[in-house]
């Protein structure tokens, strides 16, 4: 497999990248965030430029850490390349609200071109669902993006973006397609969907959206929540891991 070699000013590994429609230029310590990124290589002005430093770093360490602790986990070791490419999705999304685009936590897979978003907290089965999607489908399914995708708020809709940040399993796709949907997930023993007012849905949303470091970049973040809002349809989806489950939700959903 090729790697991407940046090229070098001051020890600092720069490239330029096209993610959501958005040129970035991409400063960075270590090559780690180049490679992951290879198959949004763009040669072109950017838009803006995100930059780490070590102390950057240490944050995704100590953020990480915390999180272990939290959940009761025993606290896990990551190399600095790794957290580096962390600090560096942190930075782009703290840019991105700027242009109407927000880091959304879930699974999206699309069929027939359209974009259905499952998200719930970690653990529920985002990805066994959007798999058993895709096993459903065939090949009018595809995956575009298993983790973190961005979610632009349009005019006319809501446009959701592969990245290259898409969790453990490597499933994206660098394609955008309009979002129709975003259900919430739920473990039970049967299958049942049922569509959620935006009140109803805003708490899982505000919770699942990464939330900006400033007061400034909050504010801009609830109003794009709101026009969200406006935009797509919410659902909440009661499911087993059976394959019944991805056409009972489509079903509920296509309408």
């Amino acid at each position: 497999m090729a790697l991407i070699v940046s090229y070098k000013v001051n020890n600092v590994m720069i490239n330029t990248y096209k993610i959501a429609d958005i040129c970035i230029e991409i400063c960075s310590i270590y090559e780690d965030v180049h490679n992951l990124c290879k198959n949004y290589l763009f040669y072109g002005n950017p838009e803006f430029t995100v930059k780490t430093t070590q102390s950057d770093i240490e944050y995704e360490r100590n953020k990480s850490e915390t999180e272990d602790i939290k959940e009761g986990i025993s606290i896990r070791s990551f190399s600095n390349s790794y957290l580096e490419t962390l600090a560096i999705y942190r930075q782009i999304a703290e840019k991105m609200i700027d242009f109407g685009i927000i880091l959304f936590h879930g699974s999206v897979v699309a069929v027939d071109g359209i974009g259905y978003l499952f998200t719930a907290k970690s653990g529920t089965g985002k990805s066994t669902h959007t798999r058993l999607w895709r096993e459903y489908f065939g090949e009018r399914a595809i995956m575009v993006n298993d983790d973190k995708p961005l979610l632009r708020i349009k005019n006319d809709g809501v446009q959701v973006y592969g990245t290259a940040w898409d969790g453990k399993h490597r499933l994206s796709s660098n394609i955008s397609v309009p979002l129709k949907s975003i259900c919430i997930l739920t473990r039970a023993e049967g299958n049942n969907i049922e569509n959620i007012s935006k009140n109803d849905a805003y708490p899982v949303i505000l919770q699942q959206v990464y939330r900006p470091k400033s007061v400034e970049n909050m504010k801009k973040l609830l109003l794009c929540i709101d026009e969200l809002s406006s935009k797509v349809k919410f659902y909440r989806l009661s499911c087993n891991m059976d394959i019944s489950a991805a056409e009972v939700a489509y079903n509920g959903m296509k309408g």
